[in-house]
């Protein structure tokens, strides 16, 4: 199967192989024809899959071909509308738009919180044809009436999940309650839980359904291991493989912000390059670091979850966690920023007498023993004793680490960062948003679910089912 099998435009073609792409992935080959033929589509895949382009160049691709008229005021009406949970998602996502659009004459934006909006605002006027946002963000434009919804003719959610689990259900419904009722809705998910599956049953009208990668599922080509260590010779493990391995671009996660800064700090007295990037970061700052990063100018990206899901590094070598998760699957959509476009990638996980717990959950949820191997000079001793960990309190706490509000000021969480943001927006909604909890430690792990559509609607479950592991852009 080649893009040009999937009734793609040669523009689309040229711009698409310019950028190094001449396969389509299992989730591009069922999603592409799937928005072509007009309809609502519901897609279960994660992160890594290849979904952006999935619905993008398609998006691109129907704009082209039924150009629109401009609205009363002369500007040009947003036509396509694609909310993602987080900032550096939205970004990645508007930045695919304009990749995938070179030859096109589409034109995009991006807005989300911690930044100006003035900016935006000035964007806005000057009209765009796909609208990518963060949903507080969105809400804010939408309050101060610098955004007109009313010619959105496609509606994305992208990673439907993981704005329900950090608690943008209501802002969802606020932006819904605006749009046209006639519209092509597309979703995206990697999980589908009871939420998921009444959020899709409310919005989708018919759905084409393709489930594309088994829900959790890990990558047979990620190189999992587990380095069993002391918890106070974490740091000095990390800078042994680093460099003894000679390591260049390393993702390493922590379970806090304060352990992020200082680890990375840590790393830098130790002559390897190495910053932090979490939610009390400025974005100018998030982004900087992740541009670095990214470059190749910088050797270790200290991340708390956040970066999770909205981190994409075409072959990114390793991801090391520094700090096991407390929430299992967080620990496949972290070693999910490796491994990607059919690469290879190594997953190391430093793990202390105190995570034991958490290792176990994790190996069920993925059900597989990880590998352990100790380094010689770093045998743990048998004598310690766990100690323990405050954990996070549910989905709509988590991410990270002990700061009040952090569900909704999220990289991303379409919230500004407020007070101690250079250049943030003074936004609402500071307070905490509660969510769906994940499955706590001795409770199993949910099961992948196979969606269907209810018997009750006409025509309902043109249903596309492609079980591939394979993993993509």
């Amino acid at each position: 199967m080649s893009f040009e099998n999937l009734g793609l435009s040669a523009e689309l073609i040229r711009a698409v192989a310019e950028h190094g792409y001449t396969t389509p992935t299992p989730i591009q080959t069922q999603a592409i024809p799937a928005v072509l033929a007009g309809g609502d589509l519901l897609a279960g895949a994660q992160t890594g899959t290849g979904k952006t382009a999935g619905f993008v160049l398609p998006i691109l691709q129907l704009l082209t071909k039924h150009p629109a008229p401009h609205s009363a005021n002369g500007r040009k009406p947003i036509r396509t509308l694609i909310l993602a949970p987080t900032r550096e998602l939205a970004a990645q996502i508007e930045e695919s738009v304009r990749i995938y659009g070179k030859y096109s004459k589409q034109t995009s934006t991006v807005v989300f919180g911690g930044v100006n909006i003035n900016p935006q605002i000035a964007q806005l006027k000057r009209g765009v044809d796909i609208l990518v946002a963060t949903p507080g963000r969105l809400l804010d434009h939408q309050q101060q009436r610098t955004v007109d919804l009313s010619h959105v003719e496609i509606l994305v959610l992208d990673e439907a999940d993981r704005m329900l689990d950090m608690g943008f259900i209501r802002d969802i419904k606020r932006i819904l309650a605006v749009l046209p009722k006639r519209r092509q809705n597309l979703l995206f998910s990697a999980t589908f839980s009871a939420e998921i599956k009444a959020l899709a049953d409310s919005l989708l009208n018919a759905p084409a359904m393709i489930e594309v990668a088994r829900r959790n599922s890990t990558v047979e080509i990620i190189n999992q291991k587990v380095h069993p260590v002391d918890r106070d010779r974490k740091r000095e493990l990390l800078t042994h493989l680093i460099s003894t391995n000679r390591w260049q671009q390393v993702l390493v996660f922590t379970r806090t912000k304060h352990g992020a800064n200082r680890l990375a700090e840590q790393l830098n007295k130790d002559g390897i390059t190495a910053l932090a990037i979490h939610g009390n970061k400025s974005q100018g700052a998030r982004t900087r670091a992740l541009a670095e990063f990214k470059g190749g100018d910088l050797q270790v990206l200290c991340a708390t979850d956040i970066a999770a899901r909205g981190i994409d590094i075409d072959q990114l070598p390793h991801v090391v966690n520094y700090d096991l998760p407390n929430v299992p699957e967080d620990y496949v959509h972290r070693i999910g920023r490796t491994g990607r476009a059919g690469a290879s990638g190594e997953a190391i996980s430093l793990v202390c007498v105190d995570e034991h717990v958490f290792l176990r959950d994790i190996e069920r949820l993925i059900k597989r023993d990880i590998p352990q191997e100790v380094i010689a000079g770093f045998t743990p001793d048998p004598r310690a004793k766990a100690e323990p960990i405050q954990l996070r309190q549910g989905r709509g706490q988590q991410h990270n680490n002990g700061g009040r509000g952090n569900a909704r000021n999220q990289p991303g969480g379409g919230r500004s960062q407020g007070r101690g943001v250079p250049g943030a927006s003074q936004s609402r909604d500071r307070h905490p948003q509660t969510a769906a909890a994940k499955p706590q430690h001795g409770q199993p792990a949910h099961q992948p679910a196979r969606i269907a559509t209810p018997a009750a609607t006409p025509g309902a479950g043109r249903k596309i089912v492609y079980r591939a592991g394979g993993r993509g852009r």
